[in-house]
């Protein structure tokens, strides 16, 4: 008995971290650039040269070095623009990157949509836990409250900068 209600208890305290309020991105706040560090896990939107917030995201399964082909669970590096967004996603809230550019054309570097999203639809409530490990396809995942925040901070035709 005491074991299910340690359990009990550590997956409760694990729910709640997960799930627990950060402060917010102003409301009206709008970007004008976003920054990806990958080895760092962080993206930042910024605004006349001053970051407005940043977010610790979970990227591609295998994240160092470059894309070079589709299913290679990276994610991409290099300067590309947020050309979309995507309401309707298999995750909560698509916002998608121009990858592949030119220069990764011109390098034979080749994959499929990269986004930054939420969680899988109907798994939001995993939150912050989707941080413990590296788990997209190569896209930069961040809770469904921060991908909200994203979305309307960000408009179509932002520049973002993805780093190693």
């Amino acid at each position: 008995m005491r074991s299910i209600l340690a359990i009990a208890a550590i997956l409760a305290t694990l729910f709640l971290w997960a799930n627990a309020p950060a402060p917010a991105l102003p409301q009206g706040a709008v970007a004008d650039r976003i920054v990806v560090e990958k080895s760092a896990r962080r993206l930042t939107l910024y605004a006349h040269g001053k970051p407005l917030e940043s977010y610790r995201i979970s990227l591609g399964a295998s994240p160092s070095g470059a894309k070079q082909r589709e299913g290679d669970n990276k994610t991409p590096e290099g300067l590309y623009t947020i050309d979309a967004k995507n309401a309707a996603s298999r995750f909560h809230k698509a916002l998608h990157v121009s990858y592949p550019g030119p220069l990764d054309r011109a390098r034979a570097a080749t994959g499929g949509d990269i986004m930054i999203h939420g969680l899988p639809n109907g798994l939001g409530f995993l939150g912050r836990a989707q941080r413990l490990r590296d788990w997209t396809a190569g896209c930069i995942a961040l809770t469904n409250r921060e991908v909200d925040e994203v979305w309307r901070a960000v408009p179509a035709g932002t520049p973002i900068e993805i780093r190693p």
